[in-house]
C-alpha cells in the first residue's frame, strides 16, 4: 500500500533535492548543472514513460507528465494513426506502436511507467499487462469498465508493488482538501445525505446499434480498437469520442463524471462500498409495447440512489446521483440567483449543522448560506496540498518508489471507489431484466414486467447482488478471443 503522509509536497521535494547533487569521495558536493549544464537531468534520474492511447485524453496526459523535468515520453501506442498525430509531433523521439502489447514487450527494458488513456473497455487489460512487468501505472478514470476488473487492479497494485494513480485530477486539488478541513472542524455537523449531479451526457446516448456497418478507415486498426469487446462492424458513431455512450466500450455519464464529482464524498466522510442501489432513467422507446431498451447504449438521463454504511459509526449515508441535466432541489439558504455547482455539475453535503457545496472536481467549496464563508472563522490548513498537480505528483511518487511516494488517487482508494460507481451502471442494466411470467401475450401497460426494477442489495466482499442473482452477469464481462488479464 502506498504510504499517505500529510507533508507530501515537502517529502517529494526532499527526494529530488537528494538527487540534485552528488558526493565525490566524501570531499565535496557537485551540483548537477556543473556535470551536465543548466537544467541537465541525468538519465538515471529520468522516469521513462510509455503512453497507451496517444490521441484524445492521451495527448493531454502525456503533456501533463512531460511538465516534470524528471519525465520523458519514450514510447506510445495507438490503434488510430489519425488521433496520434499531435502526440507524435509533441514527442518525436518516442517510438510509436499500434499494439500496446507489442510495445510493452519490445520496450520492456526501456520504460519505467505506463499511462493508460484508452476507451474504458481497454483500461484493465492494458494496466494489468503493465503492472505484471513491474511498471508503475497511471490510468484514466473510471479505473475500469467492470466491477471485477477494478478489484483485480487493486490487488495487482499491491502484488506487483507499483505506484498507481487514477486520472481524477480533482483528487489533487485544493478544493477537496478545504472541504475536508471544514467538515473535520464540525462546520456542518454529521452528514447523512449527499447529492451529486452532472450535465453529462454531452455525447449521444439512448441509442440502438447501427443496422449496417461502414468501411474501416485505413488509419484505424478496428480489431485492436475493439479489443476485449464483442465484435461488431465499424461505424463512425463509435469513435473517436462517442464511445462513452455505448455500453460495450464506455461507462456513460456516471463513469465519465462520478470520479470527479463524487470524490469529495468518498474522501471526506469516508465511505467504501454501498450496501444497496436503485435507479430510474429516461430514453428512447421502441417496439410494439414501447419498451425502454438500453442494451447497447446508456440512457439519456438517470437518477441513482446509493446506500452506504458509515465506516466510522452506525447508520447509513444516502447518496443520490443525477445526470442528463437533471438538477437537485436548491438547498435552503442558497439565494435564487446563486450558482448551483458549475456547468459540469456539483456536490452538496447535508449535515445536522449546515450545508456544504462544491463544483465539479471539488472546486470552489462553500458553506450555505454562502455568507458563512466570510462570517465564520475558517479552520487551520491541515491537509497537505499538491502544488505540483496530479500528473507531476505521480511522476514524483514513481521516482520515490512503491511504499514511499504518495499519490492522491492510488488504486487502493480508486479501486473501491470505481467499484462503487460502476454498481450504478449495473443497476441500470439490471433494471431491464424481464419477469418470465409476463409475456407479450399477457403484457399490459401497468404490468410489472421488469423484475430488476427494485432496490438491489449488494455484497461487496463477494461482488454479488444478493436479491437478484441474474444481475451478477454484469459484474464481470467475458472478453473476446484471447484477450485476458493474466
Amino acid at each position: 500500500m502506498q504510504k499517505k503522509i500529510k507533508g507530501l509536497t515537502d517529502k517529494t521535494r526532499r527526494g529530488f533535492i537528494k538527487g540534485a547533487g552528488v558526493t565525490a569521495a566524501g570531499f565535496m558536493i557537485v551540483p548537477r548543472h556543473v556535470l551536465g549544464g543548466p537544467g541537465f537531468v541525468a538519465p538515471s534520474d529520468t522516469l521513462r514513460i510509455a503512453g497507451i492511447g496517444a490521441g484524445g485524453k492521451g495527448t493531454s496526459d502525456m503533456t501533463g507528465f512531460a511538465a516534470s523535468p524528471f519525465a520523458k515520453i519514450v514510447a506510445m501506442a495507438d490503434v488510430d494513426d489519425r488521433e496520434a498525430v499531435q502526440s507524435r509531433e509533441n514527442f518525436p523521439d518516442a517510438t510509436y506502436y499500434t499494439d500496446f502489447r507489442e510495445m510493452l514487450d519490445k520496450e520492456a527494458d526501456n520504460i519505467d511507467a505506463v499511462s493508460v488513456s484508452t476507451p474504458d473497455h481497454t483500461h484493465a487489460v492494458a494496466a494489468y499487462a503493465a503492472m505484471q512487468r513491474g511498471k508503475h501505472v497511471y490510468v484514466q478514470k473510471p479505473l475500469t469498465h467492470d466491477i471485477y476488473e477494478a478489484r483485480v487492479l487493486t490487488e495487482a497494485a499491491n502484488k506487483y508493488k507499483v505506484v498507481t494513480q487514477m486520472g481524477n485530477q480533482g483528487a489533487s486539488g485544493d478544493g477537496v482538501r478545504k472541504m475536508k478541513e471544514m467538515y473535520d472542524a464540525g462546520m456542518i455537523g454529521t452528514v447523512d445525505r449527499v447529492v451529486c449531479w452532472t450535465n453529462r451526457a454531452i455525447w449521444p446516448q439512448a441509442l440502438q446499434k447501427p443496422a449496417t456497418g461502414m468501411p474501416v478507415p485505413s488509419e484505424l486498426n478496428w480489431d485492436l480498437w475493439l479489443g476485449t469487446a464483442p465484435y461488431r462492424d465499424y461505424h463512425k458513431s463509435y469513435l473517436p469520442f462517442d464511445w462513452r455512450g455505448w455500453a460495450d466500450y464506455g461507462t456513460g455519464a456516471l463513469g465519465d463524471m462520478a470520479c470527479h464529482i463524487m470524490d469529495p464524498f468518498f474522501r471526506i466522510l469516508p465511505v467504501k462500498y454501498p450496501s444497496a442501489v436503485e435507479c430510474s432513467m429516461s430514453g428512447s422507446y421502441i417496439g410494439n409495447f414501447k419498451e425502454l431498451d438500453f442494451s447497447d447504449s446508456f440512457p439519456s438521463a438517470s437518477k441513482i440512489h446509493f446506500t452506504y454504511p458509515q465506516t466510522n459509526g452506525p447508520g447509513d449515508i444516502k447518496m443520490t446521483w443525477l445526470d442528463g441535466g437533471i438538477m437537485p432541489e436548491r438547498p435552503e439558504g442558497l439565494g435564487p440567483d446563486e450558482a448551483m455547482g458549475n456547468w459540469d455539475g456539483g456536490i452538496i453535503f447535508y449535515g445536522t449543522k449546515g450545508t456544504m457545496m462544491a463544483d465539479c472536481y471539488g472546486a470552489n467549496p462553500r458553506l450555505i448560506p454562502t455568507r458563512r464563508m466570510e462570517q465564520d472563522p475558517m479552520p487551520t490548513e491541515t491537509e497537505g496540498r499538491v502544488p505540483e498537480g496530479h500528473y507531476v505528483q505521480w511522476v514524483n511518487a514513481c521516482k520515490e518508489g512503491y511504499g514511499k511516494g504518495y499519490t492522491s488517487s492510488p488504486f487502493d482508494y480508486a479501486g473501491p471507489f470505481t467499484e462503487s460507481i460502476l454498481l450504478g451502471n449495473l443497476a441500470m442494466k439490471a433494471y431491464f431484466i424481464k419477469n418470465p411470467e409476463i409475456t407479450d401475450d399477457n403484457f399490459w401497460r401497468g404490468s410489472d414486467r421488469y423484475i430488476g426494477r427494485k432496490q438491489l442489495l449488494w455484497d461487496p466482499i463477494n461482488m454479488k447482488v444478493t436479491n437478484l442473482p441474474e444481475a451478477d452477469q454484469w459484474v464481470k464481462r467475458t472478453y473476446r478471443g484471447d484477450w485476458s488479464m493474466g
